[in-house]
């Protein structure tokens, strides 16, 4: 471990500064545009221009890295990054910020590739799994703090736009001065969907409902909090324990997923998730506006909404039934595909995944403007019940006898991994203990 660390401190110390860039900048928007009065529509619609630039990226990055290199690749679209998070600093537009949020998309996408492809050149058979770890642990740290950041002033001023710029620009030094040579960057080929979807039908239906679900967590719940009255603290603290929960679920779930029928735990969290969300609703809210309720139930409801910590309880129980979701499919399509296939399959789902995250917060705006701000739970409601009654489907036509190709294992997995941060998993088969410049 302290070999791995000394190869990697640059890339690891790089990248944790640039999640922590990540994890503010998103929510920091989010916060900002309800003190600005954005339409709740055009607030979703910048939110999904960085999904936008996100899926974009993943598709032109890998050539535009083969052509020019890594070092090249990174700093432009770090600077590209640091930049375009001034652009909503300086103009406070909707329409300019959307542009703002595709840049940013489109810049992270094309640093995880590079960051990722030069982790798995550093990687080998021993320590892949151990690098993997390291890797998600920097994510959801990172991110849990940057959320905690919006307490760094106030997001109506101009110095926590600064404070991002500033940290994506210093997430470039340690690794522009790392000492080892960048890798040779071998694109990776996607399963096509629909074949994905005759493997595993009901890992493909998840994975795009997750596409809608995990965006609108991250990018509406800052705009949900805000549009509550949240203070800046509380919706600081609740995306905080939403991003803690998700991490330390990921190894309970996994481990049950592993030792049971996959799909009854894929039902059975997504189920349990759709719960959670009906407990987050009437936690936050007085009187629905399209629900008749009894005086003595409004009663109950008043009680609990004035006690913000049952939320709090209720929306990390939530995070902590949806958030592994992501790893899940995963692990589910890949019980029914050899080894070799793993990557390539994992490149496939997230097409998938990015397909449905486009949109994600577009549509959530819709269910918050003309269902309330509590929209956002309903919203989240219909994609986990969409998941657990097309499971419970499922187990209806495909036997539980049914026997998977692999004996495959639960992974945990950031949702920010790309296709080449796949390889990372130790059970891809893929032999990265000597990597092209180590022959040389």
């Amino acid at each position: 471990m302290g070999r791995l660390f000394k190869n990697s401190w640059a890339l690891f110390l790089g990248y944790g500064i640039l999640i922590i860039a990540h994890g503010l900048q998103g929510n920091l928007l989010g916060v900002r545009a309800v003190i600005e009065n954005f339409n709740i529509i055009a607030t979703g619609a910048l939110m999904s221009g960085y999904f936008i630039g996100y899926f974009i990226g993943a598709n032109a990055v890998p050539n535009l890295v083969g052509k020019v290199g890594h070092i090249r690749v990174f700093a432009a679209f770090a600077s590209m990054a640091s930049l375009s998070i001034l652009i909503h600093a300086v103009i406070v537009n909707p329409y300019i910020w959307i542009l703002g949020r595709f840049l940013t998309g489109f810049s992270i996408i094309g640093i995880f590739i590079v960051v990722e492809s030069w982790l798995n050149d550093r990687a080998n058979n021993r320590t892949r799994g151990k690098v993997l770890s390291i890797y998600m642990i920097i994510t959801f740290v990172g991110l849990g703090i940057g959320m905690l950041l919006l307490n760094f002033n106030d997001p109506k001023n101009y110095e926590p736009f600064i404070l991002v710029s500033l940290l994506l620009s210093i997430a470039l030094i340690p690794i522009l001065l790392t000492k080892r040579k960048p890798p040779t960057f071998k694109k990776i080929s996607a399963i096509k969907i629909t074949e994905l979807y005759k493997i595993s039908p009901l890992a493909t239906v998840s994975m795009f409902c997750t596409g809608f679900i995990h965006p609108a967590i991250f990018t509406m719940g800052s705009v949900y909090g805000a549009l509550m009255n949240f203070s800046v603290f509380e919706i600081s603290l609740y995306l905080f324990l939403i991003t803690v929960s998700g991490a330390l679920f990921q190894w309970p779930i996994g481990y049950l997923s592993d030792r049971f029928d996959r799909r009854i735990i894929i039902i059975s969290t997504s189920i349990m998730g759709a719960i959670f969300t009906i407990f987050c609703f009437f936690s936050v809210t007085e009187s629905p506006d399209f629900i008749n309720l009894s005086s003595d139930w409004k009663t109950i409801i008043h009680h609990i909404s004035n006690h913000r910590l049952i939320f709090y309880i209720f929306i990390s129980l939530y995070a902590g039934m949806s958030l592994p979701l992501f790893s899940l499919n995963l692990a589910y399509v890949n019980d029914f595909l050899p080894k070799e296939k793993f990557v390539s399959a994992g490149a496939g789902m997230q097409i998938i995944f990015g397909i449905s995250a486009m949109t994600a917060p577009f549509i959530c705006s819709f269910f918050m403007k003309n269902l309330g701000t509590n929209g956002f739970f309903i919203f989240l409601f219909i994609f986990q019940s969409i998941i657990g009654l097309f499971g419970i489907y499922r187990m209806t036509i495909r036997s539980t006898e049914t026997i998977p190709l692999s004996e495959n294992t639960f992974t945990p997995l950031p949702k920010n991994i790309t296709p080449v941060g796949l390889q990372l998993d130790p059970e891809t088969g893929i032999d990265l203990s000597t990597s092209d410049n180590e022959k040389k």
